[in-house]
């Protein structure tokens, strides 16, 4: 049985990858295939989920490096073609959960709202230096350096196509505030050259293993003897309760789009306060990254043209044969369904997002 069931879903994958598989059977069977994850997550009672949490939790604190598989992420998201990303994203360039309080909102509203919420919650002036880590598309950072241009941005990504689009796009604009580096959150380090007052960081964590690790460099990064406190925020993806792995085993997602990820639980980053203080934290409903990626799959479906040429035009550029463009193009369409329904189940109650400031120890 085993592989029979392997056979299956290597044809339903190439199906997958030629965009035969119509969105009126995908979304279904998305949905059961969220359901089957909330079953292998519940352990049947509150004492087995809160033991397997801790173990899960002492396991990712024994990891030797803070993340695992950087190479995975750049090849899945951060290196694919800049044009091709642009074309789904809004104005900004969010490639993050956006903001919809009345639900009617478009996508460059909803970005815009949930950076401004980013700036509230922060508790943002101008003046400061602040730390944009994993700056991806650069929303955050040029948003930043134009609504604060006494303050000293610096971003920082993993990718350097990103690096080349902030770098291009704040010249036109004449934002001389900003910095972008291009770096290994595993290996980079300021090593004491340099601190902020503030530290975001959006959509980030969830790339990473080792948040022992983490915390304590982010919190070797802010200021030591300011004169108010350094503060940390962060914006994650989560579930309401349970952290897990994404694997390879666990099909097509952890495969294709977030090989070596981690689905942190909302209450994950508490239980690392060795080197930063809680301070407050925000859960935002499921159903605003929904509607954000339907926003995304609409944009692509609108621009399919030109964004299929592209993605080939990229893959021959990388040496590969222009099928694979066309396969990229399909699984992102897949992958803005999948976010739709996953965080759209059960009212979007069930996976959300998590937003949470800290403060650094005296």
């Amino acid at each position: 049985m085993p592989a029979l069931t392997d056979n299956i879903l290597e044809v339903a994958y190439r199906l997958l990858d030629k965009g035969l598989v119509p969105d009126f059977v995908l979304r279904p069977a998305i949905r059961a295939l969220c359901r089957q994850r909330l079953r292998e997550i519940d352990h049947g009672s509150f004492e087995a989920n809160y033991a397997a949490k801790m173990q899960w939790i002492e396991s990712v604190r024994a990891r030797s490096k803070i993340a695992d598989l950087t190479e995975k992420a750049n090849e899945q998201h951060y290196e694919v073609s800049t044009e091709f990303m642009l074309s789904c994203m809004g104005p900004c360039a969010k490639y993050s959960c956006c903001l919809y309080p009345t639900g009617k909102e478009t996508l460059a509203e909803a970005e815009v709202l949930m950076l401004k919420s980013y700036c509230e919650k922060a508790q943002l002036r101008d003046g400061l230096d602040i730390l944009d880590l994993g700056c991806g598309w650069g929303s955050l950072s040029l948003y930043l350096a134009q609504k604060y241009p006494k303050s000293r941005i610096v971003g920082l990504s993993n990718s350097s196509t990103q690096k080349i689009h902030i770098d291009k796009t704040a010249e036109a604009r004449g934002l001389t505030n900003l910095e972008i580096i291009t770096a290994d959150v595993n290996a980079f380090d300021f090593n004491g050259s340099r601190h902020f007052d503030r530290i975001l960081s959006i959509e980030m964590f969830e790339h990473m293993k080792n948040y022992k690790m983490l915390m304590a460099k982010v919190a070797s990064w802010l200021r030591p003897d300011g004169p108010e406190d350094a503060l940390f925020f962060v914006h994650i993806f989560c579930h309401r309760t349970t952290p897990y792995h994404f694997e390879e085993g666990d099909g097509w997602m952890a495969q294709t789009f977030f090989s070596g990820g981690t689905m942190p639980s909302h209450d994950l980053l508490l239980y690392f306060q060795d080197d930063l203080t809680h301070v407050r934290s925000w859960f935002i409903n499921g159903k605003h990254y929904s509607q954000t990626s339907e926003h995304w799959l609409k944009a692509q479906d609108a621009n399919a043209k030109a964004g299929l040429a592209e993605l080939e035009k990229d893959a021959v550029a990388k040496g590969l044969d222009k099928e694979e463009g066309r396969k990229a193009f399909y699984r992102f369409r897949v992958f803005y369904i999948a976010v739709a329904e996953f965080f759209g189940l059960h009212g979007g109650n069930e996976w959300g997002v998590g937003h949470y400031l800290f403060k650094r120890k005296s």
